[in-house]
């Protein structure tokens, strides 16, 4: 018999969405998730959301990213993909150096005596 607690997964009606995917075939991909009720009708009182997708090129190879495009429609979506494609990539390339300072100004302090060495990263 299993004694772990079972997990309880309830899917929340209220915040519904329909997918639907669309693509230029060569770099952009969006995703449009559409608000539905419980019933399936699009809900109207909430907002469409769009994703963009794309791959760039890393040393590892190809690398994918996904970011939110703020628009009302589809064609809207489209027309901001390239710019917020690059303000994303921007604020990623960002991160990273800042996780690489962060890493490189990381201190390694001897503790303890010499006899029992112990290395403590700070």
């Amino acid at each position: 018999m299993d004694d772990r607690p079972q997990r309880k997964v309830k899917v929340n009606l209220q915040n519904l969405y329909r997918e639907e995917m669309y693509t230029d075939m060569r770099t952009a991909a969006l995703r449009q998730l559409t608000p539905v009720k419980p019933n399936g009708e699009i809900d109207k009182t909430r907002k469409f959301l769009f994703v963009g997708q794309t791959n760039i090129m890393s040393p590892q190879g190809p690398l994918p990213v996904q970011f939110p495009i703020d628009a009302k429609n589809l064609q809207e979506a489209a027309e901001k993909f390239p710019d917020v494609m690059e303000q994303f990539l921007a604020k990623l390339a960002e991160e990273i150096k800042d996780a690489q300072r962060q890493e490189q100004s990381r201190i390694i302090v001897p503790e303890g005596s010499l006899a029992d060495p112990k290395i403590i990263l700070k």
